[in-house]
């Protein structure tokens, strides 16, 4: 098996690095805090003080990070992973990220002689739990082929979309609709519960319907009782859909409904919610409404 090395040890990227132990990798981590990465240790996983050593130890290298921001903060420095890599080695960044910015690190590590892949995944903690992630992938085909044995030990649904940066231009097109979907459930709730419906009567109602995508079955029961901590907060969701408003203005596509949307994220923000899980546009929402979030 390939040495795997892995940066960025959150709540997702911890996930992803359990399931490679349980099949039987061997994974090299690293993580801003090192508290947060004590039970990975304890199941296994190898510690590495800096993103360098983590690159120098692996064959393929996998980041998992909050934006551009902190992909670039890792990748570059003499601590960072450029310095780690070289000839042979595959880094996989599965951040969402810009497509633009994601050429730009590609034209970096291009030049240790090392190899890129964007691959940014569709789903959940709970998705990724049950082994139902999807993962798409953009770059050189030979480095997919290297990764993919590997990608499918993290999700079965695995596909390479094209070059780099096409991944993540998939990926922003995919998770500008988790919102949206998101607050058109909560008008249908509240709507339902105004006219005098019990909102569970109404969420199992709705979640057993034509409405139900598996993203709103599984985060549909959080305007019943929202998570004590986030999945996606709406911080991170706000950039997401940032970057397909982005992406829209470049392209010449009209998104009148991430816009909208985008526009209740900046309201749970002012409201002191962008800690929260995104499902809670149904708090603003349900304000706005006049009925007392719970």
């Amino acid at each position: 098996m390939a040495q795997l090395g892995y940066i960025g040890l959150g709540t997702m990227g911890g996930q992803m690095v359990k399931r490679l132990l349980d099949k039987g990798h061997t994974v090299t981590g690293y993580n801003r805090t090192r508290s947060k990465a004590e039970w990975l240790i304890q199941a296994g996983m190898k510690w590495a003080d800096t993103p360098r050593e983590v690159a120098k130890s692996a064959d393929l290298v996998f980041t998992m990070l909050t934006d551009g921001k902190a992909v670039k903060a890792v990748v570059e420095g003499p601590d960072g992973v450029l310095a780690g890599l070289g000839r042979g080695k595959v880094l996989i960044d599965m951040s969402t990220i810009s497509p633009a910015l994601n050429r730009e690190i590609v034209d970096m590590v291009s030049a240790t002689g090392a190899q890129m892949l964007d691959a940014p995944v569709s789903g959940s903690v709970i998705t990724l739990q049950q082994g139902k992630l999807s993962v798409m992938v953009g770059g050189p085909r030979d480095a997919f082929e290297r990764a993919l044995p590997v990608l499918q030990d993290i999700g079965p649904k695995v596909t390479h979309v094209g070059n780099n940066g096409l991944a993540l231009a998939l990926k922003i097109a995919t998770n500008l609709s988790l919102a949206v979907q998101m607050l058109a459930f909560s008008e249908g709730v509240l709507l339902a519960e105004k006219s005098g419906i019990e909102r569970e009567t109404a969420v199992d109602v709705l979640l057993h319907s034509v409405i139900a995508s598996p993203m709103v079955q599984y985060r549909g029961p959080f305007v019943l009782k929202m998570p004590d901590e986030a999945w996606f907060n709406v911080d991170m969701m706000q950039k997401d859909m940032n970057l397909a408003i982005e992406m829209g203005q470049r392209l010449g596509v009209p998104l009148p409904t991430t816009e909208v949307t985008n526009t209740f994220l900046t309201a749970a923000r002012g409201m002191g919610l962008r800690a929260r899980d995104f499902a809670v546009v149904f708090d603003v929402l349900a304000r706005m409404s006049g009925v007392e979030p719970r």
